[in-house]
């Protein structure tokens, strides 16, 4: 999926799974399963009329420039990601974590704890550079709409392409989506 493989392709998977404590297999695996549970959540969120213009002025506030030209670790605010962590699931994080982190073998619940606040941002900054008709490629024109069409449309493409287990993360994590505040 073009979608994901951008946001993934930008960010630096050896300073990752450093700051991780993993192996780059690992940080990568985590990424991979992390990233539609941000997305979905986002997209839950955004349904509501109240969660989809909370969300277009958080995006205001996270410029491309994180994800432009690739992800600079340095320049992430884990604190700000918490924040967005919690608005996206609200109370049902750490069941998100549970299953993405049992999803991955090993119990893996404390590394996406610790990589949900690192990715929030960066999945705000991509979609930011979307919205504003700009793309980390090039090669996508942002479709014609706003935050929740934006949304469906990178969503719609997770069937696809190197990613087929982004669905089936969608899927497993069903209700915990959209938990977060609107």
């Amino acid at each position: 999926m073009e979608n994901l493989d951008d946001i993934v392709a930008g960010i630096p998977m050896n300073a990752l799974a450093d700051q991780l404590g993993v192996d780059p297999t690992t940080a990568e695996s985590a990424v991979r399963q992390a990233l539609p549970a941000l997305l979905g959540g986002l997209q839950a969120n955004a349904a509501d009329p109240a969660g989809a213009a909370s969300l277009t002025g958080a995006l205001d506030k996270h410029p491309p420039d994180l994800v432009a030209g690739g992800v600079d670790l340095n320049q992430l605010d884990t604190d700000d990601g918490q924040k967005i962590v919690g608005n996206i699931f609200g109370s049902n994080t750490d069941q998100v974590a549970q299953t993405i982190g049992g999803n991955l073998g090993g119990g893996r619940v404390d590394l996406i704890k610790k990589l949900l606040p690192l990715l929030a941002p960066i999945v705000l900054s991509y979609l930011s550079s979307r919205m504003r008709g700009g793309t980390t490629t090039g090669t996508e024109a942002p479709p014609s709409g706003g935050i929740g069409d934006l949304l469906g449309s990178i969503l719609g493409s997770m069937g696809t392409g190197s990613s087929t287990s982004a669905g089936s993360v969608l899927d497993m994590l069903g209700g915990l989506l959209g938990g977060g505040r609107r």
